[in-house]
């Protein structure tokens, strides 16, 4: 049975709202002021709140902004009830983080109406945690004991030759096999980090309070700078600096250094991993009026339909939807990355011939 807290210090309208609830076959739990409400809370875990917004001693404001703070508690819906009806006050409790307001008079349907609406939606919030939680098991299961086993198979069958043969291989065949041993290792740690930031960030997009206080602490960057030399670093490891075509105008983005980084060299690193040498990659840059877009254009095999819907589905680690590996994991934390800092990515392809990736973030306009 759901389970819903009144809060309110007026006898008679909580006992008309508990009246009106259990008829409705709601299970109910009624406090006097705000200071009990939170006792309740943590004791009874309801399901969902209906406060009066001026109490004494501790007012609804103080009630949802407590709420807010604890994680335990920062999901439960809450409907304010108020008998005040200035725009202000309204405002000050949805910025809050209050579900719906009821101004007080109501009736029972109203009641109903708000009660129904935010236990609807709630319900809809926690099935599309659910999905997330599950295809994110399901990938992990399926796929992750394949891309770890891959590295740490080299490391073992090689180290396992070194042990053996340590004493009739030379000294070049040893600096082959311990390069391949590091090689091997750096690509496992490589996964490693990258499955812990996407886990990270996941959790990050899921939570509004967090994502809230990423958002007010920005850092505005010049981004050229970073774009060509991100460039230049990767287009070095694939040995293709003659394939890198740069165009690129300034841009001021609020973002963190160390993020952008992440963003450009995961995109950048799909283009030559999935373009042929000799092939360019071209990566231009333009300001339109409050946009900074940046394109990353390579010819190489390009993506199906299919694996650009399912970047952001939570099915990045299914070795089915893509040829090779590696492609899927960084492209959908550059995504998430993007969307925390109000930016978006974006794909467009031609199976076997090109793919361009458009990577969008809100320009400063001020300070150039």
């Amino acid at each position: 049975m759901v389970k819903i807290l009144i809060i309110e210090d007026e006898e008679k309208i909580r006992a008309n709202i508990k009246q009106i609830l259990e008829l409705a076959n709601f299970e109910t739990i009624v406090a006097e002021n705000g200071k009990q409400g939170l006792e309740y809370v943590k004791d009874k875990n309801p399901n969902l709140i209906i406060c009066d917004l001026m109490m004494p001693e501790l007012d609804g404001y103080s009630v949802l902004s407590l709420l807010r703070q604890d994680i335990h508690t920062a999901g439960i819906p809450l409907i304010f009830l108020s008998a005040k009806s200035e725009r202000s006050d309204l405002r000050r409790g949805m910025e809050l983080g209050a579900d719906d307001y009821l101004t007080k008079p109501f009736d029972a349907d109203e009641l109903l109406q708000a009660v129904n609406a935010r236990l609807e939606k709630q319900s809809l919030v926690n099935q599309q945690t659910q999905y997330k939680i599950d295809a994110l098991r399901e990938a992990i299961t399926y796929s992750l004991p394949h891309e770890f086993n891959t590295p740490l198979n080299h490391i073992m069958c090689i180290s396992d030759l070194l042990l053996k043969e340590y004493d009739s291989v030379t000294n070049q065949d040893n600096l082959e096999m311990l390069q391949m041993i590091h090689s091997s290792a750096g690509r496992l740690h490589q996964l490693t980090m990258n499955f812990l930031l996407y886990v990270d960030l996941e959790m990050t997009l899921s939570n509004p309070e967090r994502l809230a206080e990423i958002r007010q602490n920005l850092i505005r960057i010049r981004v050229k700078d970073m774009i060509e030399s991100t460039a230049l670093q990767v287009a070095k490891k694939w040995e293709r600096t003659d394939d890198l075509i740069l165009n690129l105008t300034q841009g001021l983005i609020n973002i963190s250094p160390l993020k952008m980084t992440k963003v450009l060299s995961e995109v950048i690193d799909n283009a030559f991993k999935f373009s042929p040498a000799g092939t360019q990659v071209k990566i231009i840059s333009q300001t339109i009026e409050d946009k900074f877009i940046l394109y990353i254009i390579d010819c190489g095999r390009g993506m199906t339909e299919e694996q650009i819907a399912n970047l952001g589905a939570y099915m990045q680690f299914k070795r089915t939807m893509y040829e090779q590996q590696g492609c899927g994991l960084g492209l959908s934390i550059a995504k998430q990355i993007l969307q925390i800092y109000n930016g978006d990515l974006t794909i467009e392809s031609i199976t076997g011939k090109q793919t361009i990736v458009r990577i969008v973030m809100p320009l400063v306009m001020f300070g150039m």
